[in-house]
């Protein structure tokens, strides 16, 4: 098989996974902490690329996804970069550590570690880009945000109270969600997705 081929077929599975993580990109989330963060599956591919591709297809793929996301947002553009940050930092390091670690056990503590550093991640990437953004861009003063989700979790009552009580605890159920999602796919799509035939 020439690299032409190779690379070609390369292409072909980036623009299949890259076209199922927008479609389920642009399917309504299902609200968690309304009215800001909602769970979608999109970046199952991401991972799923990663993991079978490399940690660069699996960078096009989320790439793939967010530029689809771009012709339809509502937040100018950050939520998909905010999305695009955080989803790589989970698929990047949980693929960092699979790649060392070739085996089930290998991606699960990936996918834990990824999950981790995603949560972190998103918590830096809501303090010090979403929220500023809305703030600058629309008009939307920190305390009207901190007080649209204290309605929905008391508890916030300041900015840092909402990335500790909202940001943070629905990005852990997130990564935990796709991680089970991923974890589970995986074995079963692996020969489809690396191309290999069965024996």
């Amino acid at each position: 098989m020439t690299r032409k081929t190779v690379s070609a077929k390369l292409i072909a599975r980036v623009g299949v996974l890259g076209a199922i993580a927008a479609l389920l990109f642009l399917i309504p989330g299902i609200p968690i902490v309304p009215p800001i963060y909602k769970l979608d599956f999109s970046t199952v591919p991401v991972l799923l690329g990663g993991f079978s591709l490399g940690p660069v297809p699996g960078l096009l793929i989320l790439l793939v996804k967010d530029l689809v996301g771009l012709t339809n947002s509502s937040s100018m553009g950050v939520g998909e970069l905010a999305d695009f940050l955080a989803s790589a930092a989970m698929m990047l390091t949980a693929v960092a550590i699979y790649r060392r670690h070739h085996s089930r056990r290998g991606a699960l503590i990936g996918l834990i570690a990824g999950t981790a550093v995603m949560t972190a991640a998103a918590a830096l990437i809501n303090y010090y880009i979403v929220i500023p953004f809305y703030v600058a861009a629309m008009n939307m003063p920190a305390e009207a945000i901190v007080s649209m989700i204290g309605k929905v979790i008391p508890a916030v009552d300041s900015l840092p109270k909402l990335i500790a009580f909202a940001t943070t605890p629905f990005n852990l159920l997130k990564g935990v969600v796709l991680s089970v999602i991923t974890f589970l796919l995986y074995k079963r799509l692996s020969p489809l997705l690396k191309g290999e035939k069965k024996r």
